[in-house]
């Protein structure tokens, strides 16, 4: 993600998966809860929380793992997948924190039969439904709890009739991140659907969550190395180009 002077493009958003198409700017150090597919038609700099920089035409960069884009490219695009997703351990089996291994695993992208594509219509939008039957409720339930500001994981544990040190360790597994992080993304997914559909960013704040649009505005930074309005310029489709 780049600020809003360096990208204009695309964005897709739905359950589980957000795509941006455009040319992509550098960015600051961030880590985003999803794991991201970065491939652009010309050669980009990567770096990673350790001063490690590359260059390379793709790279997929794990769940809550810091790196920033240091030099851009055009005509990118860029894939969030939510940690979910059965497609996460074929994505990103090491979770390694360095950018050799995130070009690594970029390389299939680019020499092997997938296509940034693909990914996403393999997906199809719909999140595994294997696992605890407990995390599946709490998965199908957090979405509707949002709005009305913090969700506690042990009000959520008692909805399951679990206890709370339970359910947050059968949810690290099985989600690849922790309760409130995942809250943290979804949020992020909701403001920006609210966004999409045409309210501020005050609204869009309030609509998911957030204590204040300043409140978004700094998850944005950490996720994204950008701020909300960044997204400005970004046409919202229902299909990929």
């Amino acid at each position: 993600m780049t600020g809003a002077s360096e990208w204009a493009g695309t964005m897709l958003l739905r359950p589980g998966v957000m795509v941006l198409t455009g040319d992509v700017g550098a960015t600051t150090l961030h880590a985003h809860h999803s794991v991201q597919v970065l491939t652009s038609e010309s050669r980009f700099a990567i770096g990673d929380a350790y001063g490690n920089t590359t260059t390379c035409r793709a790279v997929v960069v794990p769940p809550n793992v810091r790196h920033r884009v240091v030099h851009g490219a055009a005509a990118s695009t860029v894939v969030h997948v939510a940690p979910e997703a059965s497609a996460v351990a074929t994505l990103c089996p090491d979770r390694g924190d360095t950018v050799d291994g995130w070009v690594r695993a970029g390389s299939l992208f680019l020499s092997g039969p997938i296509g940034t594509a693909d990914l996403v219509a393999g997906l199809g939008g719909h999140a595994d439904e294997t696992g605890h039957p407990a995390v599946r409720r709490v998965r199908a339930e957090l979405p509707g709890l949002l709005a009305d500001g913090p969700v506690r994981l042990a009000a959520v544990a008692l909805r399951v009739r679990l206890s709370e040190s339970r359910l947050a360790h059968l949810f690290a597994a099985e989600m690849g991140l922790p309760f409130r992080a995942y809250v943290r993304w979804l949020r992020m997914q909701q403001a920006m659907r609210l966004v999409a559909a045409g309210r501020s960013f005050t609204e869009a704040a309030h609509g998911a969550g957030f204590a204040d649009s300043a409140h978004l505005n700094r998850v944005c930074h950490s996720m994204f190395g950008a701020a909300p309005s960044d997204f400005g310029r970004l046409r919202w489709v229902d299909e990929l180009p």
